[in-house]
Order: structure tokens, then sequence, then C-alpha cells
């Protein structure tokens, strides 16, 4: 039987980001995925207009007619949409006999929020604590963490912190901070690692966090360990990005089917 990964995410019509990113992804890997939509919204590359959130008793029969037909093996979270959600799908993941991926959507990349700002402290309190990995960008690692974040040495401070709520490991997605780079944190409280890719410079980089927690969790749910998971993940991204296939007005989609493994960049340990 194939590897299973599940994706615990909102819609995305335009196919960018959310589940459609992650499916997509998963399928890129060799890897069946399934996934429990916990909200639907509608935007494109231009615009976020609507969010409307599942309720929580919705999204758990979801999860569980997932978990007792096709258990995955390993798992993602995406945008949950509300408190009751983030704290119903930590209470589920207690129980999960595979890794857990949290990608802590809070903010769409038009700006328009996915989650309440009291869904934060949930995130914070009952679900970091479920996670083999969390992988936040910045904004949503200083607003976990509580602290501003403008330099590496912040970014390697907010890492240990998410690590003392809970997180097994975490990275810290930085984007091109001091030297231009697409530089990556991973801290799993003994290690330290820096993934690091070529900034390229586009328009088109929608879903590019859904995809690489997505990739994350199909190399997870292929066996590979963590690092390699991640590494394999930062390189398929930056190919996706590279390769982008220019759709739409806006902040377009990466192209998802960009080759798996492919060597860029460096890891510095």
């Amino acid at each position: 039987m194939p590897p299973v990964a599940l994706t615990i995410a909102g819609s995305d019509p335009s196919g960018g980001a959310g589940i459609q990113a992650d499916l997509k992804t998963f399928h890129q890997f060799g890897v069946y995925g399934e996934a429990v939509i916990t909200l639907l919204t509608v935007q494109n590359t231009v615009r976020v207009s609507r969010v409307e959130v599942m309720p929580a008793e919705l999204v758990l029969e979801q999860l569980r007619a997932v978990l007792e037909d096709i258990p995955p093996d390993a798992a993602k979270t995406g945008a949950l949409g509300s408190v009751e959600t983030v704290r119903a799908v930590a209470r589920a993941a207690a129980d999960f006999p595979f890794p857990l991926v949290v990608d802590p959507v809070m903010i769409s990349k038009h700006g328009l929020a996915l989650v309440p700002e009291t869904a934060v402290s949930a995130i914070r309190d009952d679900l970091l604590p479920r996670a083999a990995l969390a992988t936040p960008n910045l904004p949503e690692a200083a607003a976990l963490a509580g602290m501003p974040i403008r330099t590496l040495g912040d970014v390697r401070r907010a890492a240990e912190r998410l690590i003392e709520m809970g997180a097994r490991a975490v990275l810290i997605k930085g984007g091109h901070m001091e030297d231009g780079d697409a530089r990556d944190v991973f801290f799993d409280g003994a290690e330290w690692r820096e993934f690091t890719a070529p900034h390229i410079e586009t328009r088109h980089t929608h879903g590019t966090g859904c995809t690489l927690s997505a990739a994350i969790t199909a190399g997870l749910a292929r066996g590979l360990a963590l690092t390699n998971a991640v590494r394999c993940a930062k390189r398929f991204v930056y190919d996706a990005i590279r390769t982008n296939p220019g759709l739409g007005k806006g902040c377009g989609p990466v192209n998802h089917h960009a080759p798996v493994g492919k060597p860029v960049g460096t890891e510095v340990p």
C-alpha cells in the first residue's frame, strides 16, 4: 500500500493554497492524500473576500471517518478557523500514533485573518504540545512566542520559546532576512540547523507555507527522518517557486509539478 498523509486545513478554490496545495504536494511525493476541511474561503490570486468556518463537531466527524478506515502515516494542520476547532483537533491529536506537523496558519497571503486573535493562545497552549514539528512564518512565530522578531538571533530565541511551550521541533520560516537568502531555522531542543536557498524575486508565492509543510508531512509519511524531510521539502518549494506557472493577476501559485529531490541551497549545522 502507498504511504498515506492527512491534511486538516481550509479550502482555497483557486487551488494554490490550503488543502488543494496539500493534496497536490502529497501526490507529487507519491503519497495518498486525505483532507479534513476546516473552513471555506472565497479567494483568488488578488483577494480573499469571505471565510466560512466549519463547526468543530463537523471537523471531528470528518477526522473520525478518516482515522477509522484509512489512518495516515503522518498528518498536518493548516488554517483551523476557530478556537473550538483548534482545541478539538488538539484533543484528538493526543491519541495520534503518527507525527503531526502544525502549520499555524493565521493570516492569508492577502492579509485576511483565518483564525480569531483568541485562537492564538489555543494554538500555543493546546496544539503546539502535539506537534512533532511546528512550521510558523516570522509573524506567526512572533505571535506565538510573544516577542518581536527582527534578527536571526530573535528567530533563535523564538524557536527556544516554542520548544519550551511543548513543540518537539520547530522550523521558523524566515523568508529573506539579513543576507537576502530564504533562510529557515530548525531547532529540536538539542540541535540547530539552518536551511537556506537563494531568494527568488517573484510575486508568484501563493501557498508556499502550505506546500512546505505538506512536503514535510509527505516525507514523514514515506519514513524519512525529520531533518531529511525538511531538507527535501525545502528543495521542492524552491523549484516550485522557480518554475511557477505564472497564473493569475496577483500573487499566483507555485508549480506543484516541480521535481522532488533536486538539490539546491545549503544546510548549515
